[in-house]
């Protein structure tokens, strides 16, 4: 009897642990596409003229900030889930069509290939250990963590891009 308790405990203590990281999976894709919208409304609101806007001479200019942004969301994506990307790391940011729309589209591809990856993901791999870029060793998880960063980081610059070419950036969103 004692031994029957034992196991349904240990049962019931795997499925809330595979319970708690389908819902980390699911909080992680209401995530990116919030940061997806997001980065959206940071798009629409830079005029065209701004897109090769650079600040100082020796800095990305807004057009290559998101195509860098972009670059970094298909590579952690296909490192973290094991999704291949289709484009080659370093791809995006190489880019000769700077236009609005162009770049729109690339960064708004770069977004939904992350935001596929993850729904695509089996919750039980997530704390998996990978060595990113061949460099760093972290879960899976912490790969896609670490990426959302970077891209909030990148996007939070191109608010100063985004004054200076006489426009407004889009309110916080938090939530």
């Amino acid at each position: 009897m004692k031994q029957i308790k034992l196991f349904l405990s240990a049962l019931l203590m795997i499925s809330m642990a595979h319970s708690v990281h389908a819902q980390s999976i699911d909080d992680m894709v209401k995530e990116w596409e919030r940061a997806k919208s997001y980065t959206k409304e940071y798009l629409d609101s830079m005029p065209e003229k701004g897109y090769a806007l650079k600040p100082t001479p020796e800095i990305r200019s807004f057009a290559q900030q998101m195509l860098h942004l972009t670059d970094a969301n298909f590579g952690f994506a296909a490192a973290a889930t094991g999704e291949k990307s289709p484009v080659g790391f370093g791809e995006m940011e190489k880019t000769t069509d700077v236009s609005k729309a162009n770049v729109s589209k690339l960064v708004m591809d770069g977004y939904d290939f992350m935001i596929n990856a993850i729904k695509k993901m089996n919750p039980a791999t997530l704390n998996e250990k990978i060595k990113l870029f061949n460099r760093f060793e972290m879960t899976r998880a912490m790969a896609i963590a670490k990426c959302f960063e970077h891209q909030t980081h990148h996007r939070g610059q191109t608010t100063v891009y985004i004054r200076l070419a006489g426009a407004h950036p889009p309110q916080e969103r938090l939530f």
